[in-house]
């Protein structure tokens, strides 16, 4: 089974792109999933602030049964959870336990209206490849139980044969990223370590450090390049119980045009128009 979509729904420069111009924000989860055809949204939000049950709750209300939504983990669970400079010493156990805490408890209303896909923990440059940030690792999938966990690297030297089994051991999935072939970022790599497959396509745009961080996501894919991700979707498919597959190059809408391209080229249909730049 595979769902597609986009990390977020809701951005100020796709009224008019791929949204009506006069669209209200109340109306674009709507939209998304009616108009667009996706069933698949990633939140990025909860990253810059933990997420609350209400918010989730109205979210589940907005959309139908088939729909699901992966949460990006709050940056107090990945980029802020050392004590010291140096980035070698992690916080007391209580303290990130409590944050853990908050964040599940804030997402619990789409799990139980069956609406969470999974969490997703996008970990820094900067997570290096130790053994305290390996034991960090199994703490979040226990902290997390009983939700499914999938893991962003953002640092190669994560990709090893014995990070791969542990996460198989701990039924954590891992995020199969593509973005520009620059110094730090990682290699197009599809594989699955869990029941769930995870792709986030973020572009490829070559200026991706000396850009801001919505320039950076400027870019989108052509047919050529989305048709070079189809063996690799399919495999991980085939190897799973549900694939997920999302595109964050948001930049005016790219993200919603990709990701529909994508659909037709895995031959999942739609009713309804696809959505084209306007």
């Amino acid at each position: 089974m595979i769902k597609l979509g986009t990390s977020g729904f809701s951005f100020p420069d796709w009224k008019g792109t791929v949204y009506p111009k006069k669209i209200k924000p109340s109306e674009m989860l709507s939209y998304y999933e009616q108009e667009l055809g996706f069933n698949l949204c990633e939140l990025n939000y909860t990253f810059y602030r933990s997420p609350d049950p209400y918010t989730m709750d109205r979210l589940a209300r907005r959309v139908g049964a088939d729909f699901a939504f992966t949460v990006k983990g709050f940056r107090e669970m990945t980029h802020e959870i050392w004590e010291d400079k140096e980035r070698k010493v992690i916080k007391e156990t209580k303290v990130i336990r409590d944050i853990f805490k908050t964040f599940t408890l804030g997402i619990e209303p789409l799990a139980t209206s069956r609406k969470l896909g999974g969490i997703l923990l996008q970990f820094p440059t900067f997570f290096k490849l130790n053994e305290s940030n390996i034991e960090y690792l199994e703490k979040c999938k226990e902290w997390l139980k009983p939700f499914p966990l999938v893991i962003e690297f953002r640092n190669s030297d994560w990709l090893k044969k014995d990070i791969y089994a542990l996460l198989e051991k701990d039924k954590m999935g891992i995020c199969v990223v593509d973005e520009p072939q620059l110094p730090r970022l990682l290699p197009y790599q599809p594989r699955a370590t869990s029941d769930i497959g995870y792709f986030r396509f973020h572009g490829r745009n070559q200026n991706w450090y000396g850009a801001d961080t919505k320039e950076r996501y400027n870019y989108l894919y052509s047919k050529a390049e989305l048709l070079e991700f189809l063996p690799g979707i399919k495999k991980v498919n085939k190897q799973t119980k549900k694939t997920f597959v999302l595109f964050n190059n948001c930049f005016m809408g790219q993200s919603a045009v990709n990701a529909a391209q994508m659909r037709d080229l895995l031959g999942i249909k739609f009713q309804k128009r696809s959505p084209k730049l306007f």
